[in-house]
């Protein structure tokens, strides 16, 4: 019986997904510490350090598929690692090559470099996942590039933007996500291969050239010197998705508020039940926005144990090692059930611009203050045309109105501007700034990287 989210029967497909749960899978792991072994022995055989039949033994015979599992773990629990009770069986299934098995590596040579393989598939999905993203959140950009809406700081309406900005705003985030990614790859995907204490000396003079053959082998990068302490590379990819989920979560946090009654500028796609009340029948809450920035929310404190874990004593660790084997699937897992559900609900987000214009228009004109503000200066003077517009706010928040009929009927603006002057100043949509241009320079990064 599954006792945490990402197993669970209920709850596993919503923080997760079963493409990067297989890539995490316990049977997974088994193979990828397998496949470190063989490619052991075949970098060895090829630097003459074994003989080559019995690389081609190792490789032909063992087999993670047939291994007694439950043996397996009930000597993992004993010898508190798994490496030297797999060693066990798949030395028996190599038959008489099984003495050349693990030969000269130690437990986390082989742990670690089948984490930087399973780390190398989950970066795939998660590129994967994000070039999706990329390309609903261009097409967003680009069809409400124009499509005025109120923008808002401290939760209060503040000046027009276009909802196409808001969502570039999201695409640039993950445009640098996806540099970092790129960029992140040759520190992370690097093998480990340096023997009990890091020095290579159980291989003589053979070590290095072992090293990178069994790199070569496993199509990993070759390290310039043992990183069985030095745990930053590991670090950073976790921390990388922290990054990135808050990213998620910061898009969440939007899709969620402006969903609110009270807003009604985007719904989440609607799917039949999907979001509905046990008591209410007319709520339609943020299912897929609410998943996102729980995950972000777990990523994030996995991010900070990484951290923790790469305060490590001497040459080999004691518990900050094991913390990793917390943190890394976990952190992965939740990142993709992330993505997963930000690429559903952006796909099928439903923008309601009439009540983008009707929100942008509540405040009778006051949100464009600033615009009116600048408009007048040139006629009458910075301060004066500020006091004009301050008093004139006033008049609207206090007596109503609209903030263009109550500067027409004022004598110190009506006799120096005509209404249409006024009227265009206190429009919304003429006080854009360079929100629709700062569009078109991320969907042509974005274009020019895709």
């Amino acid at each position: 019986m599954a006792s945490n989210v990402m197993d669970s029967v209920l709850f596993r497909d919503s923080f997760g997904t079963p493409a990067m749960r297989a890539v995490f899978d316990d049977y997974e792991l088994i193979r990828k510490y397998v496949e470190v072994e063989v490619a052991l022995a075949r970098a060895q055989a090829r630097c003459g350090v074994i003989p080559e039949a019995a690389a081609n033994e190792i490789a032909e015979k063992c087999n993670a598929d047939t291994l007694d599992f439950d043996l397996l773990r009930h000597e993992t629990e004993i010898v508190g690692y798994p490496i030297l009770p797999l060693v066990h069986q798949i030395s028996k299934q190599a038959g008489e090559s099984g003495g050349y098995v693990h030969w000269g590596a130690t437990t986390q040579d082989i742990m670690d470099t089948a984490v930087v393989l399973q780390i190398r598939d989950a970066f795939e999905l998660i590129e994967a996942d994000m070039d999706r993203l990329r390309a609903t959140l261009a097409d967003l950009a680009l069809r409400y590039r124009d499509t005025p809406m109120a923008g808002r700081t401290h939760l209060q309406q503040a000046l027009p933007v276009t909802f196409g900005y808001k969502a570039a705003i999201w695409l640039d985030m993950f445009e640098r996500h996806a540099e970092r990614l790129q960029q992140a790859r040759p520190r992370v995907l690097v093998g480990e291969f340096a023997g009990a204490a890091g020095t290579l000396a159980s291989l003589g003079d053979k070590g290095l050239a072992v090293q990178k053959a069994l790199m070569e082998e496993l199509g990993l990068n070759v390290p310039t010197s043992t990183w069985h302490v030095a745990r930053d590379g590991f670090a950073e990819a976790v921390n990388l998705l922290a990054v990135m989920t808050g990213s998620l979560g910061k898009i969440a946090y939007d899709v969620m508020l402006m969903a609110s009654n009270e807003f009604g500028e985007l719904y989440e796609p609607f799917v039949k039940g999907r979001g509905a009340s046990s008591t209410m029948p007319q709520k339609r809450n943020p299912i897929s926005s609410e998943l996102m920035l729980a995950c972000a929310k777990g990523v994030r404190q996995q991010a900070g144990l990484m951290l923790d874990a790469m305060v490590q004593d001497l040459e080999r660790a004691t518990g900050p090692w094991h913390a990793e084997w917390i943190a890394i699937p976990e952190s992965f897992v939740l990142s993709a059930g992330a993505l997963h559900q930000a690429n559903f609900m952006l796909a099928g987000l439903e923008v309601d611009e009439a009540a983008m214009k009707r929100n942008l228009g509540m405040t009778n004109g006051l949100i464009v203050a600033e615009a009116v503000m600048m408009g007048l200066a040139p006629y009458i003077g910075r301060q004066d045309a500020h006091d004009v517009v301050y008093d004139a706010c006033r008049i609207v928040n206090e007596k109503g109105g609209h903030l263009a009929d109550v500067l027409n009927a004022m004598p110190t603006v009506a006799q120096r501007l005509n209404p249409q002057l006024i009227n265009r100043l206190t429009d919304p949509a003429n006080y854009l700034g360079m929100a629709p241009e700062m569009v078109d320079q991320v969907l042509s990064r974005y274009q020019s990287r895709k």
